[in-house]
């Protein structure tokens, strides 16, 4: 078994020291040379050297030594070396530093006595603490509080060792008599500690003797008697009444670290509704009076553990979670308004939205700079709000609809997107919701934003005057026609051109000084006018201003818009005159737009797509087929309710997913003490399963049936007619990876210095130094090696196993087979919304673009393949993969261990021959994960193993 180590100091490996530098630099007279020569053995000994001619040195010229700084490092240093023989014995040259305790323990600077009593915690040699028990119960009355409260953990120390009690029979007694006298607080915490430890009876009996002065203890003391409730509650579950008076009586202390483990307490050890809703006032006010975001945040993970369990009690608390919204930071603001979503009702819905309007009104200032991102938190709160509750869709739409102008193209895009859904789920208020967009349709000034605005008023712009209203929107953000004045042939150089009526250059005479003419050159303005300036609002529509920066994407929506209002005027308009005309007005409108496109005023001409649309409006409003008419103005609006379905259906089987999780097998034993699952567990039988958990991160718990897979992990290192044979088990768990490495001798001779020497490529960090051991002919050696993982990227460990015999003087080399860590333990499926999806896919900046190359011939057959070998999640539903049309693109989502996002998009094509075309593209921020799920898809996707 490994010993147990009590010191970690950071060591530098590229500077090694040699023990006789060591030895002469202790030899000398200068205590900066003796402390810097300490402080490298100390860090060789706590990496495996054994140094053990430095022992004799270090009694001669280091024990008598007066610096503190030598007598700290000699303390560190007596407290790693091995004290035992390789029976359990103590070695007898540990004799020699007894009497120098002694002195210290007697030694009239307090800091020595301290330190002292401080390393003789660390000893677990009875031989060595017995002479110095006297010395020890002597400074537990000494005059200054350091010593005591250091003598007094020295006690607990001993007391806790296997001979412990015959070495201190009365401690308990002689330390509860110490606590009833002492007076400094730290002292008096140590004392308590001490019975809590080693005599729960006294400390029980201490703390009901004086239970009316608990709320006035030291904060320190107030920490270890929660500590102490919960313990004694864990064993004695029929005595909780009087301790929880104790608990409540503790929420009131000014120490916030004390109100905050009482409150955690009360939730582990009672569920009455009085009980937990005192915890929550608790943790609610912590809310409001700490300023650091960690505990705040803290605080609130706190709060979601509560809604899950006691979602009644926390509903009656969501005003004062929302008073959480004053914190300037975004993490606290999202997760509050994450936890109050959850605990939304039809009582309380008023009032939550009626806040969250106001919030939104606040972020209107613009005094901060994140504003903007705040105000699109609260529009997706308030969207999710009228979502679960249609009745509040009116109380605020129309105020979101101001925010369509938003310098905020984000927050602006979630409204229109609310407003869309909105008027199709609320009939009653669509009406209202056309005529609010048409009259704030000027104020948009994004070009993403338009085009939803627009397919908004095609589709539900259904009356006669709706319908012309819409169509006059249109015309007057486009303005006056035609986009641009060509110049007339042979007068190009003398004549203005405009765009945009806006004069780009003009020539007039000009007189000069000596009365001569002259002519005289300016350029008045640029050709384009910025989108978003004011000048350029005053001059022309919004959608006349970008349309002139090219962006005909919105120029294809415009003409698609103006399309169906004529072709729905068709149906709501008697006179055909008066629907000729307004086809004839679109008509021009729809060709200006094409001439401009195909213009050489414009840095880029019209794309291919954009055009193709337009011509298809040209043709349908030159022929309006009723068939195509029908699949207009009515398929696209059918399509966009199956989405909304979809969604809401998608929705529905999530909170049945998670209703259906079983957390018991209809076979498994009943054990009444652990009938809840661990999400149901209390904080107390949480502790208690700690040990378990440990043993499930290193490998060492093995369930009943996880022996077959256990064995499907164990990687071969070496072959099998090697002198030594290695191979190993593999436990990824999260940032650690351990290697369990079995290590047999196939030789007749013993192995000397044998070795495991490992190392990691990629971002992969070997801990421990290795050791050399023994190894006797036909024997085997477990060896532990423990690597930490820093991101989400393939790594690789290589190494070699080294090892000496006696009939030869060299050493012998076995190379071991390499081992690869698949990305595929580090990544697991995710679900996000398809604009937070676009939004990453835009700002993340490390690509990877896999050729598909598969013996797959279907689509579906090979997205159902690639998520299996990626282990992620398809984000595309499943009813826009429905059908065949020999196309396929979805998009995958992931997310590691270390919070990093992998996105996937799979675009594939059946060619003639029924082979798959296409690409693969992976997206991340860092670039490991792109190339590793890059090397993981070539490798699986042709469908082997």
């Amino acid at each position: 078994m490994e010993k147990s180590c009590t010191l970690l100091v950071h060591f530098d490996k590229g500077t090694p020291a040699l023990a006789n530098e060591i030895k002469e630099a202790l030899e000398g007279n200068d205590d900066m040379a003796k402390i810097e020569a300490m402080k490298k053995a100390v860090m060789l000994l706590l990496n495996g050297e054994t140094l053990p001619q430095l022992f004799i040195t270090m009694v001669r010229y280091v024990l008598p030594s007066e610096d503190h700084t030598v007598q700290k490092l000699l303390l560190l240093y007596l407290e790693i070396i091995e004290k035992t023989d390789s029976k359990g014995k103590v070695l007898p040259e540990m004799i020699l530093i007894c009497q120098n305790l002694r002195n210290n323990l007697q030694h009239p600077n307090e800091y020595i006595r301290g330190v002292t009593l401080r390393f003789l915690c660390r000893i677990n040699e009875a031989e060595i603490i017995e002479p110095l028990i006297p010395s020890i119960l002597t400074n537990l009355e000494h005059r200054h509080p350091f010593v005591r409260r250091n003598a007094i953990l020295s006690v607990m120390a001993i007391y806790k060792l296997p001979q412990g009690e015959h070495l201190l029979v009365d401690a308990p007694e002689m330390i509860e008599k110490v606590l009833s006298t002492e007076a400094d607080q730290s002292a008096k915490r140590n004392a308590f500690l001490m019975l809590f430890t080693c005599a729960q009876d006294h400390a029980v009996n201490y703390l009901l003797t004086h239970v009316d002065r608990v709320s006035e203890w030291g904060e320190l003391l107030q920490m270890v008697v929660l500590d102490l409730i919960r313990k004694v509650c864990r064993v004695k579950r029929g005595e909780k009444g009087k301790y929880i008076k104790i608990i409540i009586s503790l929420l009131n202390v000014p120490s916030a670290a004390v109100v905050f483990e009482c409150a955690s307490t009360l939730v582990s050890l009672s569920s009455a509704p009085t009980a937990i809703r005192a915890a929550a006032n608790t943790y609610c006010q912590l809310l409001l009076t700490q300023s650091d975001n960690n505990v705040k945040l803290i605080v609130l993970d706190r709060l979601d553990e509560l809604k899950s369990s006691h979602r009644e009690i926390m509903v009656d608390m969501i005003m004062d979670i929302l008073r959480a919204l004053s914190s300037p930071n975004h993490d606290i603001r999202r997760k509050t308004l994450d936890i109050v979503l959850d605990l939304i009702t039809p009582r309380n819905i008023n009032e939550v939205v009626l806040t969250l309007k106001k919030e939104v009104v606040k972020t209107q200032s613009g005094e901060l700079e994140k504003d903007g991102e705040y105000r699109q938190m609260l529009i997706q709160s308030i969207h999710s709000c009228a979502v679960k509750f249609p009745e509040v869709a009116g109380t605020v739409v129309h105020m979101l609809m101001d925010f369509l102008g938003d310098s905020n193209v984000a927050s602006a895009m979630d409204v229109i997107v609310f407003v869309r859904e909105i008027i199709e789920t609320n009939p009653k208020l669509r009406v209202s919701i056309v005529t609010r967009l048409l009259d704030t349709f000027y104020q948009i000034r994004a070009a993403r934003v338009c085009s939803c605005a627009l397919w908004i008023i095609s589709e539900y712009c259904l009356s006669l005057s709706e319908v012309e209203n819409g169509i006059m929107t249109i015309k007057q953000s486009l303005g006056d026609l035609p986009f641009y004045e060509a110049p007339e042939e042979g007068d190009s150089e003398n004549k203005s051109t405009k765009v945009n009526s806006i004069t780009v250059s003009s020539k007039r005479p000009a007189i000069l000084a000596d009365g001569t003419y002259a002519t005289q050159s300016a350029a008045s303005e640029t050709v384009f006018a910025p989108v978003n300036s004011l000048q350029s609002t005053l001059t022309s529509g919004n959608l006349r201003s970008l349309l002139l920066t090219g962006d005909f994407f919105l120029g294809a929506v415009v003409a698609c818009t103006l399309t169906k209002l004529v072709l729905r005027l068709t149906e709501v308009q008697m006179l055909k005159s008066e629907v000729n005309r307004v086809c004839t007005q679109v008509l021009l409108i729809v060709v200006s737009m094409v001439q401009l496109g195909q213009s050489s005023f414009l840095p880029h001409p019209i794309d291919s797509d954009s055009c193709d649309r337009i011509v298809v409006c040209l043709r349908l409003l030159c022929n309006r087929n009723e068939e195509i008419k029908k699949i207009w103005l009515k398929s696209c609006r059918e399509s966009f309710v199956q989405m909304l379905v979809e969604k809401q259906m998608r929705e529905t089987e999530e909170i049945k997913a998670k209703a259906l999780v079983s957390h018991a097998q209809p076979d498994d034993l009943i054990d009444f003490y652990h009938l809840k699952s661990r999400k149901g567990m209390s904080q107390l039988e949480i502790e208690d399963e700690v040990q378990d958990d440990l043993k499930r991160a290193t490998g060492e718990f093995i369930k009943e049936g996880d022996a077959a897979n256990k064995l499907n992990r164990i990687l071969q290192l070496t072959g099998f007619s090697d002198p030594v044979y290695a191979e190993a088990y593999v436990t990824v768990h999260h940032y650690d990876i351990v290697l369990d490495v079995t290590v047999i001798n196939r030789t007749k001779e013993t192995l000397q210095n044998l070795c495991l020497e490992l190392a990691t490529m990629g971002d992969l960090k070997l801990v421990e130094r290795p050791q050399n051991y023994t190894l006797a002919p036909q024997t085997s050696k477990q060896i532990k090696a423990n690597i930490k993982v820093s991101s989400t990227e393939t790594g690789v460990i290589f190494g070699n196993l080294v090892y000496e015999t006696s009939n030869v003087l060299e050493r012998n080399v076995v190379v071991l087979n390499d081992i690869h860590i698949d990305i595929m333990d580090y990544i697991s499926p995710a679900v996000c919304s398809d604009t937070a999806y676009r939004n990453m896919w835009a700002e993340f900046e490390w690509e990877n673009k896999v050729a598909v190359n598969t013996v797959i011939q279907d689509e579906k057959e090979f997205l159902d393949h690639i998520i299996k070998s990626t282990n992620m999640k398809c984000l595309t539903p499943p009813s826009a993969l429905e059908g065949y049309c020999g196309f396929l693109a979805a998009n995958l989502y992931a997310k590691s261990v270390f919070g990093e996002d992998a996105l996937v998009n799979l675009c594939v094509e059946k060619q003639a021959d029924g082979k798959l075309s296409g690409y693969i593209r992976i997206r991340s921020k860092t670039q490991g994960i792109a190339l590793s799920l890059g090397d993981k898809i070539t490798l699986k996707q042709k469908g082997g193993p």
